[in-house]
């Protein structure tokens, strides 16, 4: 590795509530400058830091088709989906096809894996870990399904459900897209679809399990960052979640 220490230090910005598209063109641009600056230090055999950082938002109502996805698991055409006021976008993520809407948390961590370890296999591990020590929190059971990234409840089981979709891109180990959250999330926008490609699978979300009207996401995304932080040994995150 060209660098002479890792930087962790992990950024923060909460977008709120913002355009699926605006959103990736934004991951893009925050995507090409670390690795616009990988390529400079390894030209000039320079030492400047490469940046980290972890977006949230919350989306409108948007389907994304990964680049390995398959179309037909899309169910409604162009006028079924204006009619549903949702958009459709063909992405550069791995994966299948899923669903972004109001509540549910969606997270893009942006990271040279130079700065923590270069290997996709455990940052997709450590992504689904740091869901399923977030669930935890609140009782439930996330688990791993063999074959199926993410998160889902009752593995194994005739009922079971997921409750977390992740996709990620990485070029040159810098990553960016991420993870999707149910947290109140309005399930029937799912069935518009065959959610991440897989048959006879249910999705769910975390106020169904907690038989509750709605969750606080503040508070879900405080605890996301605190399990973040932990098994990244992120050394600082400048975020107002985390300070408070």
């Amino acid at each position: 590795m060209y660098l002479c220490f890792m930087n962790k230090k992990v950024f923060i910005e909460d977008l709120g509530f913002k355009d699926y598209k605006d959103t990736w063109e934004y991951q893009e641009e925050l995507f090409k400058g670390i690795l616009d600056l990988k390529v400079q230090n390894r030209r000039e055999n320079s030492e400047i830091p490469t940046p980290n950082y972890f977006l949230y938002v919350e989306h409108p109502h948007v389907y994304t088709l990964g680049k390995s996805g398959d179309i037909s698991n899309m169910l409604l055409n162009e006028a079924q989906l204006e009619a549903k006021g949702a958009t459709f976008y063909k992405i550069n993520r791995g994966g299948d096809i899923t669903y972004h809407g109001p509540g549910q948390i969606v997270g893009y961590p942006i990271l040279d894996l130079d700065n923590f370890f270069t290997d996709i296999h455990k940052y997709l591990r450590f992504l689904e870990e740091v869901i399923i020590l977030t669930l935890a929190e609140y009782g439930l059971k996330g688990e791993r399904s063999d074959g199926e990234t993410g998160v889902w409840l009752d593995v194994g089981t005739p009922f079971a459900r997921k409750i977390c979709a992740m996709g990620v891109r990485a070029s040159r180990w810098v990553t960016m897209h991420g993870f999707a959250l149910n947290v109140n999330a309005d399930l029937g926008y799912f069935d518009n679809i065959i959610p991440c490609g897989i048959r006879g699978k249910a999705v769910t979300s975390l106020h169904v399990e907690l038989g509750k009207t709605e969750i606080s996401l503040d508070e879900v995304k405080s605890k996301i960052l605190t399990h973040f932080k932990m098994l990244f040994e992120a050394e600082y995150i400048t975020a107002p979640l985390w300070e408070n």
